[in-house]
């Protein structure tokens, strides 16, 4: 049942319109590519279309802007998240920015298909942003069209979702709308485009503000612009830092390090693998932001990267995703030196991230062996052996560490069954050699020794594993069979697993089946593999 302090009417929305109120637009109202200096943003309007139709609405997205089941239901609902009608009050406009892409500065940048239609203030005081994504050109289009196809939307708009239920700092996403047109795309780049299906996110977060807004007004030699913006962020997303002041602007640069690490043990700890890590696609409040060519590991390959584009560097693959961020907040230092024109206080912050992150990755790989503490002295080499033998053979991260819990460190076993649990992980069993046995072994007894240092009960272990070891997490092939589906316009996968992944860490056996390993016909197939940045 609606709460009597639900909406029922989306003009009904509280909107609070300070980053369009307080920062400089640009001055051009027309909607051409362009460079655009001296603004933070550009006047924009969505693009109409024809026919379109609701897919999905994430409940717990409407609940924070305080919206009624009906009113989610309704035609208005999908008019107005499709960008066919802007409600009382928002105020629609794209960003600008820039960024590093792979690693090389690419100028201005901008949200080239996102339209950002205003800050919502819900009931309990907190500010939303709401963003369309896919819904027509802005200025910073370049020479694209500003829209999307339904199966990257499909996987930005479930995966923002299952990485909120997994406790990853990340954007939201309200709904899913198809547009009842075509947009043609060339998947891959190599010269076979067709016509696919249209659809538009509503992406929902505090702030999109990125790196890259910060950036490119250092790259137009614009201090004062950046001032007020840097100004404008500090009172607005961390007003617990105080007034702005060259002292506050140091304590502000060390959150943003300190959240950008807690982001990424979380992507290490559950296995995502981001894809395009630019600093154009990092956040300043330090969550997930832009679900592209994102994936997450099946098989435990440190080296791996779902991005098409990356395949050679391998830039961004899992296992450097730590480093790719602390560079990344370098070239944040860099955009933000001009507040300050003295560099050490920058370097000290920036230098804490590795503090940061190596405290948060110990305390992630504790828990997920279910260790009461990390001890430098013995883990190290555990954790290391561990991931050596992970990436030895073939093995399902999240099976393996799933399956991990159910040893028990007070009953003695023989070897066979205590490797037994483990056997669900791998995906080629004539990988396990006579060797490779004895060395899993050797670790296993290791690592049962050190649980039985801590003294645990086996129940709570277990539990203590279970509750950041997930057994559900949005498998590459199961986006893909939902894409599949949608696509032929049956969304019943898409309804069944935003349902299953909003508890990813308890047992549904209803939902057994998006637990098992990826299956052979996925190992190469487009979409469960690779993907590119065509959307």
């Amino acid at each position: 049942m609606n709460s009597p302090t639900k909406i029922t009417h989306l003009d009904a929305l509280n909107f609070d319109n300070c980053f369009v109120r307080e920062l400089p637009a640009d001055p051009d109202p027309g909607n051409t590519r362009r460079q655009v200096l001296g603004a933070c943003y550009s006047k924009v309007l969505p693009t109409p279309v024809a026919k379109p139709i609701g897919v999905a609405v994430a409940k717990e997205v409407a609940d924070l802007l305080d919206l009624s089941d009906q009113l989610c239901a309704s035609d208005d609902f999908v008019q107005v998240f499709v960008g066919n009608r802007l409600a009382q009050g928002m105020d629609a406009y794209a960003m600008c920015y820039g960024g590093h892409q792979f690693g090389m500065w690419a100028g201005q940048l901008g949200d080239g298909r996102a339209i950002n239609l205003g800050e919502v203030i819900n009931r309990n005081g907190e500010r939303w942003a709401l963003q369309l994504k896919g819904a027509g050109a802005t200025p910073y289009s370049r020479n694209a069209d500003g829209l999307a196809v339904l199966r990257s939307s499909v996987r930005e708009f479930l995966c923002s979702e299952a990485m909120f239920h997994l406790g990853v700092p990340t954007t939201r996403a309200l709904s899913l709308t198809l547009t009842g047109e075509f947009v043609v795309r060339d998947m891959f780049y190599d010269g076979n485009p067709k016509a696919e299906l249209g659809a538009v996110v509503c992406r929902v977060a505090p702030s999109f503000t990125r790196f890259g807004n910060f950036q490119i007004l250092t790259a137009q030699r614009n201090p004062a612009l950046l001032k007020q913006l840097a100004d404008y962020t500090i009172r607005t997303d961390f007003p617990h830092l105080g007034e702005p002041s060259p002292d506050v602007y140091v304590a502000w640069f060390a959150e943003v390090c300190q959240r950008t690490a807690a982001m990424i043990v979380h992507w290490q700890r559950v296995g995502f693998v981001h894809g395009v890590m630019n600093t154009d696609n990092m956040s300043i409040l330090g969550l997930t932001i832009d679900y592209g060519p994102y994936g997450w590991l099946e098989n435990y390959d440190p080296d791996w990267t779902p991005n098409t584009t990356d395949s050679g560097e391998r830039r961004y693959r899992y296992a450097h995703q730590p480093q790719i961020a602390f560079w990344n907040l370098g070239q944040l230092a860099n955009a933000i030196f001009p507040l300050l024109g003295v560099a050490p206080p920058l370097q000290q912050a920036l230098a804490s991230y590795t503090e940061y992150f190596e405290q948060g990755w110990q305390a992630m790989m504790a828990d997920k062996l279910g260790l009461l503490a990390y001890q430098p002295a013995t883990d190290d080499e555990l954790c290391s052996s561990l991931l050596g033998l992970l990436a030895k053979v073939e093995t399902d991260m999240t099976i393996f560490y799933r399956q991990l819990a159910e040893l028990s460190a007070h009953q003695a076993v023989s070897d066979e069954a205590l490797i037994a649990p483990l056997l669900l992980a791998y995906y080629r069993p004539e990988q396990l050699t006579a060797d490779y046995k004895a060395q899993l072994l050797q670790w296993l007894r290791d690592y049962l020794a050190r649980l039985q240092q801590d003294g645990l009960a086996d129940d709570t272990k277990k539990a203590r594993m279970n509750a950041v070891n997930p057994k559900y997490v949005l498998r590459n092939y199961l986006a893909q069979l939902a894409i599949d589906q949608a696509e032929q316009g049956d969304f019943s996968m898409i309804h069944k697993l935003l349902d299953c992944l909003r508890h990813p860490y308890d047992e549904q056996p209803e939902y057994q089946e998006f637990a098992e390993k990826r299956p052979d016909w996925a190992r190469q197939r487009p979409g469960c593999s690779m993907l590119s940045c065509s959307s």
